[in-house]
């Protein structure tokens, strides 16, 4: 459904899975979308408005896409304002009942025109057209994100922590035991396999990672685990958050990207002379990713929280190098076992957090790659240690480099960026920019304590 240009002029095999929403109980859907802002926006409608509406599209304004996280709608060269409407078409293919969420379903949402044309800005659409990209060079794509959340009290003002211990503790994990149940349950019945759940390090903090997917189905993936987490969060009197920050003297949250890549002779991330082992379509496309990386900050962290997040020292990524197995670079090679490479050789791009819209970081990761494995580029050497330990001079000789370390600057390196625009195409290339330079200024006068504390539940 993802890749089509028009709306279907049928459900086609939808049917048996409405009949089966039907069966479950469910008597409404919720049609979700994620603007640039990161925020999931939605719809919902009767269960037995589904046929139709997969048909025909429910309405939906395409203001939302110059809409900030704080819910300012500001106007950008081509999108934005009060004009227009879109119809929002749910992948009936996706469509589930949400185990936490008694009577309820949730399915992904396409955006078409009103004459049933593909919306330029489809953020989704934009993620299935860099995987079929891929699909044309004969490269596979597999993808997963790593949530991190923190939980807060939710009868509390300001934020509380939910559970205290020491980080990655077994203290913290005694009062999580129910609730990790209950929310690994949630996601098995979603057809969302989780790989590990784990206390995380900052104050209230935890860790779900998922199985490895097509890109549009980690994307899909990504919006459902963060929903299913705030639904389950709340029933223990809990509030969850996704937020970057909500304590700017500490560790924040941060939303990592593993990916890997194969093509006819099986994985590109082993089995190769490149170095760690690469084969060259997969050390070509980590070096797309690599030198595309201050721009993909503005896609995947781009709001002035997430620069609370993005310090030295604190595994948050903030450096422009790879290493194998380093948490200080922005990007992480993890070679995997003896024996386990063929399937668990992947990379990890550690920079980017909760604020991105994942349909769109996926896709611009993944033009990013391309553009690296069109140009045949090769890797720089590997870093190991802290690269904040080395001074500038030295940084420099070895080839690294700061990452943005604000919203604006972040935003200057996207503008700059001739591999994600052309990738993007001009409407929401310029839409993105808009949003994250309305953010930055909105947020300009707030010293961190206010910036976190404005931001901590919007995502």
């Amino acid at each position: 459904m993802a890749t089509m240009d028009r709306i279907p002029a049928d459900v086609g095999g939808g049917t048996r899975r409405i009949e089966e929403l039907e069966r479950a109980g469910v008597e409404l859907v919720e049609l979700s979308f994620v603007d640039n802002a990161g925020i999931t926006r939605v719809k919902a409608v009767p269960l037995g408005r589904l046929a139709s509406v997969a048909a025909n599209g429910v309405g939906a304004s395409p203001c939302f896409e110059t809409f900030g996280s704080d819910d300012v709608m500001v106007a950008g060269q081509h999108l934005g304002g009060p004009d227009g409407d879109l119809r929002l078409v749910p992948d009936l293919d996706r469509v589930v009942a949400l185990a936490g969420v008694p009577g309820w379903a949730w399915a992904p949402a396409d955006k078409f025109t009103q004459d049933g044309a593909r919306f330029v800005a489809c953020q989704r659409a934009f993620a299935a057209r860099q995987t079929a990209a891929a699909g044309e060079r004969g490269l596979t794509l597999r993808m997963a994100v790593e949530h991190e959340w923190i939980l807060g009290r939710a009868d509390a003002d300001g934020f509380v922590p939910a559970l205290h211990g020491p980080a990655y503790g077994q203290i913290r994990l005694e009062s999580l035991t129910g609730y990790a149940r209950e929310l690994v349950a949630d996601l098995l019945a979603q057809d969302v396999a989780v790989q590990q759940f784990h206390p995380e390090y900052a104050l209230g903090q935890v860790e779900l990672s998922v199985a490895a997917a097509d890109p549009v189905r980690a994307a899909d993936d990504a919006v459902l685990v963060r929903h299913t987490v705030r639904t389950r969060s709340a029933r223990h009197g809990w509030r969850a958050t996704f937020a970057p920050s909500v304590d700017p003297d500490g560790a924040g949250s941060g939303a990592h990207l593993h990916l890997s890549v194969h093509d006819g002779d099986g994985s590109a991330m082993c089995g190769g002379a490149g170095p760690a082992g690469l084969r060259p379509p997969g050390e070509a496309f980590l070096a797309g990713v690599l030198r595309e990386l201050p721009a993909l900050v503005a896609i995947g962290a781009g709001h002035p929280a997430s620069f609370l997040r993005l310090q030295p020292s604190r595994w948050a990524g903030v450096w422009q190098c790879w290493g194998v197995e380093t948490r200080e670079t922005a990007l992480r090679m993890i070679t995997g076992l003896p024996g386990t490479q063929g399937w668990a050789a992947n990379a990890e791009v550690k920079c980017f957090d909760g604020t991105a819209n994942p349909y769109l970081l996926i896709g611009s990761v993944i033009a990013a790659g391309l553009a690296g494995v069109d140009a045949g580029l090769r890797l720089p050497g590997p870093v190991t240690g802290d690269p904040a330990a080395l001074d500038p001079v030295r940084q420099a000789a070895a080839g690294i480099h700061r990452l943005p370390t604000s919203a604006d600057g972040a935003a200057d390196a996207l503008a700059a960026s001739e591999v994600l625009a052309a990738a993007l195409g001009p409407e929401l290339h310029d839409a993105v920019l808009t949003v994250r330079r309305a953010e930055a200024r909105r947020c300009a006068d707030l010293d961190p304590a206010e910036l976190a504390a404005a931001s901590r539940w919007r995502w």
